[in-house]
């Protein structure tokens, strides 16, 4: 089986871009954040979350949604351009 390609779009890193924006601005640590998605059922260590955040790892859908869900955020915002956040 062929290694799946890890390459992130344009939405992804925007994506990425936007939930560490949103993040600091809440004054929130990636451990803290981290800890919030744990918290609602999605295991991710601050190290999974340091990886997405700087576009090295992948963000699924369940990953997305849980860090909106975490943000306190419609999933939506966090595909936006992060400055009509």
């Amino acid at each position: 089986m062929a290694a799946r390609s890890l390459d992130i779009g344009p939405a992804g890193i925007r994506a990425a871009r936007t939930i560490e924006i949103l993040r600091t601005e809440r004054g929130l640590s990636q451990r803290e954040l981290a800890a919030r998605v744990t918290a609602l059922g999605r295991p991710m260590s601050n190290t999974m979350l340091s990886r997405i955040e700087r576009a090295q790892r992948r963000c699924d859908i369940d990953d997305l949604l849980a860090l909106a869900q975490a943000l306190r955020l419609p999933a939506r915002a966090l595909l936006q351009d992060s400055a009509t956040c």
